[in-house]
Order: C-alpha cells, then structure tokens, then sequence
C-alpha cells in the first residue's frame, strides 16, 4: 500500500484516534483498471481511517476514471451526486459480441463486418442519442427479485429485463486505425450503460460489438482534471459535494435555525447572498423550483440542504451542522 493522501491543505489523513471525530468531505478519485468501485471505497477507509466512505456511481472493473466518493458525513451528499449526468470515453469493437458486453466476457458470436461503412455508423449512433429504452445487461449490479443480475449471470441464469428510459445526450463516434475499431465519446442520464449502447450500435448495423475500453470522463460538475490517484487523494469541502446545486447562503440568525432542522419560509432563506460572493441573489429567481439547494452559513461552510415542502415553505434534506 502506498503513503497515506493528504488533504487539500496538506494535512495527512492517516487513521484517526477518535473514532468519532473522522474526516469529513467529498473525493475525487481516478479508478485505475482491475479495480472495483469496492475496492476503491475499501482502500479509501484504510487511507482515511474511517469506515463511513461511498461511492455516487459504480465503475466496472475494466473502466478507469472519474469516481466521486463522499466521507463522514458527506457520504449523506452522494444522493444528490448519484443522479447526474456522466461522460464517457470509450473504445468499440465491431464484429465481436461478448456475453457481458465488454472484453471481459466470452465471446458468444462473430460478424463479418468488413465492409461497414462510416456514415452509416454514425447516422445509428445519432438514432440512439436523445430519449431511449435500454435493456440493461445481465453483467450489471440491478436487482431482480432480490438478486444482483451479475450474480445470476455467473450461474448461467438469464431473466427478463425490462427495458428502461435514458437519456443519451451524445454519441459521438470516430474509426481508428485498426480495422473495426472505433472511439466514441457519450454523454448520458445516470443509469445508463455505455457498452449496452455499444452492443445495441453494433446491432443495428447488422451485426455486433462490444466494449474494449471505457474511461469515465465526468459525473456532473466532477471531472477528470481534480481527480486523483487513490494513493493521493485530497479531501475537498463539504460545500464541493453540492457544487452542481443552487448554493444559498444565510446570516447567522437564519443558520441557528438551520441547525437545527427548522421549516423556513421563502423569505428567510432567499434573503441572502449567493454564494461565493459573485452578486447578491435575485430572491425571485431561487426560490423557482422545488430545490435542493445547499445552504451555507457566512464563512462559507455547507449547513443542510433544503428543499421545498409547500409553497412558500422550505424543509431540510438534510442537516449537516447541528
């Protein structure tokens, strides 16, 4: 095992000896290959010295990037995470299917795709970007009647899965210089698999493919330009896990009542200042929609996270400060 991280202020984070008192905040971490989402929370918790670390989105082991993990009470933020857009970087190959759809499984079938033509391959990838049903694989960790599907897969069992609406808002794709080889970059609603989009590309072209590669470029606001090997992670604030949401925040007599897990009205919380102070905020414009939105106290550290409860009244997600 490597040296333990160090926080983003290069303070070490090696076990603690109060168990009570662990470090809090979000992790950015670049998975390397043969790893699972797992085994990165795992070495995580040896680094970090605390058991309470998650993950917002789980990686299969042949894909490398970006996996945000949340720490302490952060963990309480990954289902504000866990349902944002993710990008993708990924390889294809024509010609081959696999039984899970990627290089890791057997191949099942082989296609003589030799004369596949460019324009036709990227006028399929553009009919499957937008609004789509998915068939999610038999390799995947979704449950059916209390089984993951991986587990019933590694038995030889196949089952019926329905087919479920995601969003793909980019499929862009490129020819390499191997024979049916292709790059393609995507873009798309949680919940989507990259290498069913593949396997279905390759269908719908008369034939098949599979998966040789996936880089996870993105979830949300989080990319691959703070991500950080797991042997030098930083602990980044409590407020970057909410970084995607709208950030209020609230003056002092606001945040005693936040803390304490109050129903506010309108005016109480939108009555400050956005956050970061780049403008004062326009009262009419936040209080549009029914949140979440991340409060924070004056210097600048993440309270709770409201939503809306009726009109005119707001109520915690969650209280982080007590």
């Amino acid at each position: 095992m490597g040296p333990p991280g160090r926080t983003a202020t290069g303070r070490p984070m090696g076990p603690r000896s109060d168990p009570g008192s662990g470090p809090d905040g979000i992790c950015i971490v670049d998975k390397p290959a043969g790893w699972t989402s797992h085994d990165v929370v795992a070495r995580c918790r040896r680094l970090l010295g605390t058991r309470r670390v998650g993950h917002a989105g789980t990686l299969d082991p042949m894909a490398t990037g970006v996996l945000v993990l949340g720490v302490g009470r952060g963990t309480r933020l990954l289902t504000f995470i866990t349902g944002v857009p993710k990008s993708y970087e990924a390889t294809i190959r024509f010609g081959i299917e696999t039984d899970s759809l990627d290089a890791d499984g057997k191949v099942t079938r082989i296609h003589d795709m030799s004369g596949l033509d460019p324009g036709s391959v990227r006028m399929a990838a553009s009919d499957l970007t937008g609004n789509i049903l998915q068939v999610p694989p038999m390799v995947s960790a979704l449950k059916v009647e209390g089984r993951r599907l991986h587990e019933l897969a590694r038995e030889g069992v196949q089952v019926e899965r329905p087919a479920r609406p995601v969003e793909v808002t980019r499929f862009d794709v490129e020819p390499t210089d191997q024979a049916l080889v292709w790059t393609a970059k995507v873009t798309c609603s949680s919940g989507t698999y990259v290498r069913s989009l593949a396997a279905d590309l390759g269908a719908a072209l008369g034939g098949g493919a599979h998966l040789t590669s996936l880089r996870r470029t993105a979830v949300g606001p989080f990319d691959l330009d703070e991500a950080k090997d797991i042997d030098g992670l930083e602990l980044l604030a409590l407020r970057e896990g909410v970084r995607h949401l709208r950030l209020v925040t609230v003056d002092e007599a606001t945040a005693a009542r936040v803390r304490t897990g109050q129903v506010l009205g309108d005016e109480a919380l939108f009555s400050g200042e956005s956050s970061g102070g780049e403008r004062p905020a326009d009262a009419a414009d936040l209080v549009v929609g029914d949140g979440p939105w991340g409060v924070l106290a004056e210097d600048g550290s993440l309270l709770a996270v409201y939503q809306r409860r009726s009109a005119g009244r707001v109520k915690p997600a969650i209280v982080l400060s007590g």
